[in-house]
């Protein structure tokens, strides 16, 4: 898996990228949230769970069902969020659904549970170039792991901030356009 900081990099790239005007701060907040939360699932090395089971790492939570719960709640604090029902549904479901797919990238790991309950299989992504991040803050630390966050601003948040640049140009361009019906 990336680092659980490194899978801010979609919501932030995006929700930033596209501004305030389209995503609220809270909702920002909530897309990171949600980006990171499918790694919620390694406690359950804590309870015996183990890695492969369908309810361990890389398991449910990594699925685009999950990724939809979480959307589902979106909608349900969408008041709260200062948002729309459905910008609060695609932001929420893409930033979780992101972090699945980011682990699919990864060059360790027993595969993503992404179409789980419909399928326990697991899988990778075609090309697997972002190097696994050891699981646990301790275990980071004790190693070099630099190896880890160079593969990750190359193949993450290099990518994610060409994206952001990409979004904010786009967005200057349409505010500064004129608007058609001031055109004659």
């Amino acid at each position: 898996m990336p680092t659980v900081i490194t899978h801010a990099a979609v919501p932030l790239a995006i929700g930033l990228g596209l501004g305030q005007r389209v995503f609220s701060p809270r909702l920002l907040v909530a897309g990171v949230v949600a980006s990171m939360l499918p790694d919620i699932d390694v406690l359950g090395f804590h309870f015996g769970i183990p890695y492969a089971s369908q309810f361990g790492h890389r398991g449910f939570t990594h699925s685009l069902i999950f990724a939809g719960a979480l959307a589902v709640a979106a909608v349900l604090f969408h008041g709260f969020l200062h948002t729309s029902r459905w910008r609060a549904f695609a932001f929420v479901f893409v930033s979780a659904a992101s972090h699945g797919l980011l682990d699919a990238f990864t060059t360790g790991g027993k595969g993503i549970a992404l179409l789980w309950p419909f399928t326990t299989e697991r899988y990778f992504a075609p090309f697997r170039m972002i190097q696994v991040s050891p699981i646990g803050v301790g275990r980071f630390l004790s190693r070099n792991e630099g190896h880890v966050i160079a593969s990750e601003l190359l193949w993450v948040w290099l990518p994610m901030l060409l994206f952001f640049l990409l979004l904010r140009t786009l967005c200057k361009r349409s505010e500064t356009a004129p608007h058609p019906a001031t055109q004659r």
